[in-house]
């Protein structure tokens, strides 16, 4: 009896690997930040697709060889949702940058399997930040491979465009190219209940400057009137 092996088509892929995606509340935390202002970041661009925990699959017919970066940014692949990221089906192109926030739970081991898997797949910048000590290390493609990069103090992502800044205390910021700081979810809150308070203070501002000039030109009007009964030309005053 022949055993017939499963087409490409038959092959399962599946859209979660069971694990969380987060051990904490500072991991999650940090992964929305990148996120979420990268989404922001690139929001007018349509063709930069940017992902959280999403599984990604480098190799059609191979569904064990998979990641799922915490964040991942692919330049010319259309925003949309997705299952997840099969790359044969996404013009054959992979992520570019890749970030992983660490956790105790994350060991060395792990985190070299993650970095010859990137290193491996083509990914240009890999970026990894432990919240714990405010560590951020990064390696960018250089001669086919993935070179770490000596300082990461001010560091500017080629393809983001974004900077980092370590000596800020106790935690790190990222900058945006027009120097605006990344902000987490709480921030811009706060940002826009301030903005709308301040709209709104300077809507009553100018209700109450065009009550006062209907009034000031009701009285006008009913000056004018009373000196055209005395017989003068209010417009020849």
């Amino acid at each position: 009896m022949v055993t017939q092996l499963p087409t490409p088509n038959q092959i399962d892929y599946p859209d979660s690997d069971g694990k969380p995606m987060s051990d904490n509340t500072k991991q999650f935390r940090w992964i929305t930040i990148v996120k979420y202002n990268l989404d922001w970041l690139f929001a007018n661009d349509e063709n930069v697709f940017i992902a959280g925990d999403l599984l990604w699959y480098p190799v059609e017919g191979n569904p064990k060889r998979r990641a799922a970066p915490d964040v991942m940014v692919a330049f010319g692949r259309p925003k949309g949702d997705r299952g997840s990221y099969k790359q044969w089906q996404e013009n054959n192109i992979a992520p570019q940058v890749v970030f992983e926030i660490l956790s105790p739970g994350n060991t060395a081991n792990e985190m070299a399997s993650k970095l010859a898997f990137y290193d491996r797949h083509d990914v240009e910048e890999y970026y990894i930040y432990d919240p714990d000590v405010n560590a951020l290390s990064g390696w960018e493609r250089l001669d086919g491979y993935l070179t770490e990069i000596p300082v990461m103090q001010d560091w500017i992502s080629p393809r983001l465009g974004i900077k980092f800044d370590l000596n800020t205390q106790p935690e790190l910021q990222i900058y945006r190219p027009d120097g605006e700081v990344f902000l987490s979810f709480e921030q811009v809150s706060q940002r826009l209940e301030t903005t709308t308070r301040e709209l709104e203070n300077i809507s009553q501002t100018l209700s109450t400057t065009e009550r006062e000039l209907a009034a000031q030109n009701e009285r006008n009007q009913l000056l004018a009137a009373k000196l055209r009964e005395l017989g003068i030309d209010p417009d020849t005053i």
